[in-house]
């Protein structure tokens, strides 16, 4: 974690966390405001953001109530900064096993098989945006099947038309609603902004030098750079923390308490068993069920899919139409 003094305000557009609708998130009427944000640089097909997501969906629980969260997309994949590949046979295998690297680290599932490497990251983020408009619970689930069609299926979804392909049969989404909303100049003029912000990232990460497979130090974007993917910017009355990269949950956690003193965790409680927590998230990794549950067993219930690195349990519902259990349109560009 580095820090930095009270700086300027963040951003004044924010959402509220999904968190706010996370399981078990009381709100508690005795919470009083604490001006906690937080915000996260991320994107759908970024292989650490995949790996740093149980973490990061515990945080949102945690916080849940307590802070404003808000994504911000940061276009790993930037049609107007990367050139086309002189061989993309080539560069998707030296990509694959770059992902699996990863995978050892983090312990998340990635694809037995990739069948490329995504083009843009831009189809992706638009339709994570989006979504937010069915819900956040419908919203939450988008990002996860985008994550998982790139990073199980080994299908990145980085034209619209493989946006629909790995949303298809999801439950509760409205896809011919996702698909005009998709179009809002409104929602890509918000892509646009989150690309800038992401390509101005705050002094305590530039020329950062750390420890461990991912510390997060800002990455050469185009004629600039921009945040590594995660990084979390804690925003509160005492300053400001960054935490970029690969960071456990107690180092995130450090940070919102660093800037919001009077800060007061929403109370843990019983975590659930496996089967719970599979309905309340529809899906879950090794990662997961260690993080959500309390006997940190597979869910009976749940279907299993395997990857390259480990199983993903499927809720019934959600593996009915789960485009690695189905015949599916062809993910065609």
């Amino acid at each position: 974690m580095t820090t930095a003094p009270p700086g300027p305000g963040s951003p004044t557009a924010t959402v509220s966390s999904d968190a706010a609708a996370a399981p078990g998130a009381d709100g508690g009427a005795e919470e009083r405001p604490v001006g906690l944000e937080v915000v996260e640089f991320t994107d759908p097909l970024c292989p650490w953001a995949w790996g740093s997501d149980p973490k990061l969906r515990r945080l949102r629980d945690l916080l849940a109530g307590r802070a404003h969260w808000r994504p911000v997309y940061g276009m790993l994949f930037d049609e107007e900064e990367d050139d086309p590949a002189p061989d993309p046979a080539a560069e998707t295998a030296w990509y694959a096993g770059y992902v699996a690297d990863i995978s050892r680290h983090t312990g998340a599932p990635h694809a037995a098989r990739l069948g490329w490497v995504a083009a843009s990251s831009r189809p992706a983020s638009l339709a994570a945006v989006a979504a937010v408009r069915q819900g956040p619970s419908v919203a939450a689930a988008v990002l996860r099947r985008l994550r998982e069609s790139a990073f199980v299926l080994g299908e990145p979804a980085d034209t619209p038309q493989r946006v629909l392909t790995a949303l298809h049969g999801l439950p509760g989404l409205e896809p011919d609603l996702l698909r005009i909303d998709m179009t809002d100049r409104r929602l890509m003029a918000r892509l646009t902004a989150d690309r800038a912000e992401a390509r101005a990232p705050v002094s305590e990460v530039r020329g950062l030098r750390g420890s461990g497979p991912h510390p997060g130090a800002a990455k050469e974007a185009g004629d600039g750079c921009r945040y590594a993917l995660p990084t979390l910017l804690f925003l509160g009355p005492a300053g400001r923390r960054v935490v970029p990269g690969w960071r456990p949950l107690e180092e995130y956690l450090a940070a919102a308490r660093a800037v919001a003193p009077r800060l007061r965790l929403r109370a843990d409680g019983a975590l659930p068993d496996a089967d719970q927590a599979l309905e309340l998230h529809l899906s879950l990794t090794r990662a997961d069920v260690e993080l959500f549950t309390a006997d940190r067993r597979p869910p009976a219930r749940g279907i299993r899919v395997e990857s390259g690195n480990g199983p993903l349990w499927l809720h019934p519902a959600y593996a009915a139409g789960h485009p690695a259990l189905t015949a599916r349109p062809a993910a065609g560009r």
